[in-house]
């Protein structure tokens, strides 16, 4: 058994705090009570950093960075979640010694005793942060066992009644629910938890797969109980709105949940597949935080150059502003930021949207519904008799939709939209092959701004990238003559980005603003002159430069710079060769 210290006496003793703010800690902890140790830092007597530091010195044990020490899952579950939360600690590793523990009050006699007892063997203590413990539990005690526990038991209840007579249809359907919910319920808070933007349910032939979308790529979790998503999907489709009798056709639905604290705005999707000679269905959420405040310009991450010249073009009293980009670029979330800033009581703002995925005051927002004609085009055609001074068309799709929003920009209107094109320089091409006349695209359009989302560099596991050499020519080629690649960055993988190297995603940004040169191109309906135009542009910078810029000051990487750079040429040369063509001579130039 350790030998109890007084933490308060020590630090004293060290003059690192005085005995009044000890007297005063001991009071307010017996009040609220904490920890003495995290009562004096709350206090701001000392930083956590300090104590810790001290309490290291003093008990001569390491102090630990949980975010450079590698940890095993099988290690760290060797403690049960609930201990490891209660007593704040963690299994670091097992050594010849004893089980090596990381705890964040090492003073803990009561904890170190239990710890002993629950692993059975001799504790070595280490000193870690409490923040950086508790993010570990929450990444190594995720709910992974608990919905493949949970898809056990559905299987089971659904197994134990194969042989079911009409009469009891209905009790079995009640005996499942409970299980699906919990599984659902564990399912929607391991995605909150992890940050992902979309829920994928895939039955295979003898998997069930559910997959997150976290920062744009795709995590797999496999069950082998491939026989409850029949029950699970209707579940979700009941949730949504949907039609659960129909399962050969594609629905839509959407409902609101509680999720940790969070509410959450789900979109669902269903669609038929082919498994075998058998129909199954799958569902897609997308997962939208309404809990979270609407961005601001400024938080946007946009370059504060490129940020004040479209702030500049969204406040003209007139024309169009488009943003570009494909799904899940954060268009939506660029134009909520945008009117954001122009919501004030002296304007009108009407939104035309499909759906509704953000409520802002004083904003009068229109959802579309193609079941009783209430399409983009005819909701637009009534907004311009509401006396509007803004408006936002969620997205222009067709030549109806794009030749009204040109006429309320050319009647003194301003229209905000988003298009689904690859970069700023396509945006303008893409309306003439709507069939829309390049003198009136020329006369309402102001400015583009296309934009991807890159992944960032953890900062946990940052480290120097060696580029190879074929790389640092690459880098050379797209910055331009006499360019010299400085030091560039990449991440090796840690506990806290799930070993991939990233953590977060970060906007990438081009903004084209028509000068007087580029509107007489489209006067003559000539794109290849538009894009030489807009290329040769001094303030135009393409998407790939800009995302150089990022990887310059270590913000991502080079291999995400050059993902976005072939993205965009591929998918330009693709839908339009002679831009495409135009597009490649520059990038290799």
């Amino acid at each position: 058994m350790r030998k109890r210290i007084r933490l308060g006496d020590l630090l004293v003793e060290a003059n690192i705090i005085t005995q009044e703010q000890l007297e005063f800690a001991l009071t307010e902890q017996k009040k609220r009570g904490r920890k003495l140790g995290q009562m004096l830092v709350d206090l701001q007597y000392l930083t956590e950093d300090k104590l810790l530091q001290f309490l290291s010195e003093q008990l001569k044990l390491p102090l630990i960075d949980l975010r450079h020490h590698p940890l095993k899952e099988e290690t760290v579950r060797m403690l049960p979640e609930t201990m490891a939360r209660r007593f704040r600690a963690i299994v670091l590793g097992i050594t010849k010694d004893g089980v090596l523990v990381g705890m964040s009050d090492p003073t803990d006699i009561f904890a170190y005793d239990e710890l002993s007892r629950i692993l059975n063997s001799h504790v070595i203590q280490a000193v870690v942060r409490e923040k950086e413990l508790l993010r570990n539990i929450d990444l190594f005690y995720g709910h992974a066992d608990q919905i493949s526990d949970l898809a056990d038991e559905i299987e089971q209840e659904i197994s134990s009644q194969a042989d079911f007579h009409l009469d009891t249809l209905i009790s079995t359907e009640m005996a499942v629910d409970a299980p699906v919910a919990r599984l659902l319920q564990a399912i929607f808070e391991d995605a909150v938890k992890k940050r992902a933007s979309d829920i994928h349910i895939e039955p295979d032939q003898n998997v069930l797969r559910i997959r997150l979308r976290i920062d744009g790529v795709l995590d797999e979790q496999l069950l082998n109980e491939v026989q409850i998503s029949p029950s699970l999907i209707s579940r979700l489709k009941l949730m949504g709105g949907m039609d659960i009798s129909e399962k050969r056709r594609p629905q839509d639905g959407r409902f609101r949940m509680k999720v940790k604290e969070k509410s959450i705005d789900v979109r669902v999707a269903s669609i038929p597949l082919m498994r075998g000679e058998n129909v199954v269905e799958s569902v897609v959420m997308r997962l939208l935080d309404q809990s979270g405040q609407v961005l601001h310009l400024a938080q946007l991450g946009m370059p504060e150059n490129i940020r004040e010249r479209f702030r500049r073009q969204i406040h003209r009293p007139n024309g169009i502003v488009l943003i570009t980009g494909p799904t899940g670029s954060g268009k939506t979330t660029t134009l909520y930021a945008a009117l954001s800033e122009l919501n004030d009581p002296g304007k009108k703002i009407i939104t035309i949207e499909d759906p509704v995925e953000y409520q802002m005051p004083r904003l009068n927002q229109v959802q579309v519904n193609a079941k009783i004609n209430l399409t983009f085009a005819s909701i637009l055609r009534t907004t311009l008799r509401l006396d509007p001074d803004i408006i936002m068309l969620g997205e222009i799709r067709d030549q109806e939709t794009a030749e009204i929003a040109i006429r309320a920009a050319l009647t003194g209107h301003m229209v905000l939209s988003s298009v689904h094109t690859n970069d700023a320089i396509g945006t303008a091409v893409r309306l003439m092959d709507m069939g829309i006349e390049g003198y009136l695209v020329a006369s309402s359009l102001r400015a583009i701004i296309a934009q991807r989302l890159v992944r960032r560099i953890c900062p946990d596991c940052k480290a120097v990238d060696p580029l190879e050499r074929q790389q640092i020519a690459w880098v050379e080629a797209l910055a331009g003559q006499g360019y010299r690649a400085p030091r560039f960055y990449r991440g090796d993988g840690c506990n806290q980005c799930n070993n991939t190297g990233y953590l977060g995603r970060v906007g990438v940004y081009e903004l084209l603003e028509l000068s007087v040169a580029m509107m007489r191109a489209l006067q003559k309906n000539d794109s290849i002159l538009f894009t030489r135009t807009a290329q040769a542009d001094p303030a135009f910078r393409s998407l790939a430069r800009c995302a150089l810029d990022y990887a310059e000051q270590g913000l991502t990487t080079v291999e995400e710079v050059q993902r976005i750079a072939n993205e965009s040429i591929a998918e330009d040369a693709e839908e339009s060769p002679e831009i495409g063509d135009v597009l490649t001579e520059k990038a290799v130039a």
